[in-house]
């Protein structure tokens, strides 16, 4: 049978057959170039290189031979023709197509030796420029990166040249030395900082690359610039979220100082979200309750707050802000993003039934999502559920059949069933388990962290004691284990000095962090110093009205005398969560009902 005319092509024919499309492509450029003269702009080629050529039948077949091998697999060869057919006619668009063969065959010389003939070529081209300054990135040649980049900053648009300044922390990043990225960065925009509109940007870029290096000093010198250059700008906010996030001291008073006026809603959220990472719940709160009061057509910023109200007890608000959610999303197209946001909602929904003790409502929300995502969380919750209803065994055998088609799954499973065990008092079986993941990740602070607070549960002090201090020793940052430790101590009456100095620690690695500050007040009362606790006390719970906050400041309350005061706070601490163990066993112990 002969070979079907319709059939696919062999592939040596097909190669030619996109080797003549490209060379077909590259004569249209070559020829519009050749067509007018360049423009002032364009008119970038060296004295004394010869004018563009025609696309006579010698170059037209060495474009066809480059492009022929590189399709053919030969990109060495391929390059050197492209290369050259560039040379000979001086065509931006060759140099373009030498470089990427280059690139796509992983040529790292070859790519940066056709850049430079193209930037040489070519040296006010900002594309010869960018595909120049990320080989040599890539090459990991950071010195040499410094010449590219100013020409590119110099041959960019004023318009556009703060975009590229803001974007040089995010190129440079990935490199392996980083003080010297530093260094050039900041050489190469040291000149701008003068600049009245570009000024901030490149002082905020050079104080990035800064902390990236490691040197936070230097970093927050220039936030402080860029403050008394430009106090309202979004480069000073969003440079200082990046140093209170890196912890640097100092950086709160800048982000309060950037903050206090107008900014955009996309900021605010970026701010929320730090300072919930620091535990500073109120503040947080209160950022995007300002995004839902100057933007409330924002249907993801009604979402993050009633998450937060419902986190802290407050379910009648969080039913608020989720109706103005469904109210705000229902103009919103379909998308994933809608679907992950409906399907948070249910599970909201759910808690807040829960919470008011309607289980078979919270249910009822659950049954509502159809996400294939969201399906491990549905069943942790349907387990919560279960296990509120007194069917513990059933509520464990749940998330046991849970799949498990990798580590990360058997962990998430493990992590699922502990926290069922431990809400549910049964301490001496979550350890166990919690065992088994910090013998998957002996590294992992959390975990461990997790295991000796579950070891003081089921009486072992010792061993929570140890394990903490184990914490302490390989990562000095870490705050929880301080409190912790701190706490413990402060809480048997025991070791209150060094309860002091632990808690003291914490609050000094996390400032603010309301739960640290309660600790400290409960050190403070168990050393006698009742004023001072009750400082501390009326700060931690105006910060996160939490029940145990609320257990520790009624109690203190009490022991002053202040009878209705702490029945009033006793009360919110229930209205939050009814069943919190630490509140009603104060609330035994002290023989009081609120």
């Amino acid at each position: 049978m002969g070979m079907d005319y319709y059939g696919p092509m062999p592939l040596s024919s097909r190669v030619l057959a996109a080797s003549l499309l490209a060379v077909v492509s590259l004569a249209g450029v070559a020829n519009a170039q050749n067509a007018a003269p360049p423009t002032p702009a364009a008119s970038t080629a060296p004295a004394t290189a010869e004018p563009n050529a025609g696309l006579d039948a010698e170059l037209f077949y060495e474009i066809f031979l480059g492009e022929f091998a590189a399709r053919s697999g030969d990109a060495g060869a391929g390059y050197a023709l492209l290369l050259e057919a560039a040379r000979r006619s001086n065509n931006e668009k060759l140099y373009q197509r030498a470089t990427e063969i280059a690139l796509q065959s992983r040529s790292g010389e070859p790519a940066l030796a056709a850049a430079r003939a193209w930037t040489t070529a070519w040296p006010r081209s900002q594309m010869a420029q960018r595909y120049l300054l990320q080989i040599l990135l890539a090459l990991n040649r950071t010195a040499d990166t410094a010449a590219p980049l100013a020409q590119l900053l110099e041959s960019t648009e004023p318009a556009a040249r703060q975009s590229v300044v803001l974007s040089l922390p995010l190129l440079y990043r990935q490199l392996s030395d980083k003080a010297l990225a530093a260094r050039v960065v900041s050489e190469v925009l040291k000149p701008y900082f003068s600049d009245p509109l570009l000024g901030p940007a490149a002082m905020a870029s050079s104080g990035r690359m800064q902390l990236l290096a490691g040197d936070r000093a230097t970093a927050l010198a220039l936030a402080q610039e860029v403050a008394a250059r430009a106090p309202d700008s979004d480069e000073l906010a969003s440079f200082a979220l990046d140093l209170m996030e890196a912890r640097v001291a100092g950086a709160e008073t800048l982000v309060q100082q950037a903050f206090s006026g107008t900014r955009s809603p996309q900021l605010r959220m970026t701010y929320a979200r730090v300072l919930l990472e620091r535990q500073q719940y109120a503040a947080a709160q209160a950022q995007i309750e300002t995004v839902t009061q100057q933007h409330p057509e924002l249907a993801q910023a009604w979402l993050a707050l009633a998450a937060l109200q419902v986190q802290n007890g407050d379910l009648d608000a969080g039913q608020t802000s989720l109706d103005r959610f469904s109210k705000s999303a229902a103009g919103m197209a379909e998308s994933p993003e809608k679907d992950a946001a409906t399907t948070q909602t249910y599970v909201l929904q759910s808690e807040i039934a829960e919470k008011r003790g309607q289980l078979d409502e919270a249910e009822a929300w659950l049954a509502r999502i159809d996400n294939a995502d969201a399906r491990f969380d549905v069943q942790v919750r349907r387990a919560t559920l279960l296990a509120r209803r007194g069917k513990l065994s059933h509520a464990r055998a749940l998330l046991q059949s849970l799949p498990e088609e990798t580590p990360e799954d058997k962990q998430r499973k493990l992590a699922a069933q502990v926290q069922l065990l431990r809400d549910n008092g049964q301490y001496a079986d979550a350890y166990a388990l919690q065992g088994e993941l910090v013998r998957e990740a002996p590294g992992d602070a959390d975990l461990l962290y997790d295991h000796a607070m579950l070891a003081e549960k089921t009486g072992d002090r010792d061993t929570m004691e140890r394990l903490l201090r184990q914490i302490i020793a390989a990562k000095p940052d870490y705050h929880h284990a301080y409190n912790a430790l701190g706490y413990s101590f402060a809480d048997r009456g025991i070791r209150l000095a060094e309860a002091r100095s632990l808690v003291e620690t914490a609050l000094r690695l996390a400032p603010g962090d309301p739960f640290i500050t309660d600790s400290l007040a409960w050190v403070e009362f168990r050393a006698g110093n009742k004023a001072r606790a009750l400082e501390l006390l009326a700060s931690a719970f105006a910060a996160r009205k939490d029940p145990e906050i609320a257990a520790h400041y009624g109690e203190v309350l009490w022991a002053t005398g202040d009878h209705e005061r702490a029945r009033a706070v006793w009360r919110e601490g229930l209205r939050r969560s009814a069943d919190n163990a630490t509140l009603l066993e104060t609330l035994k112990r002290l023989g009081v009902t609120p």
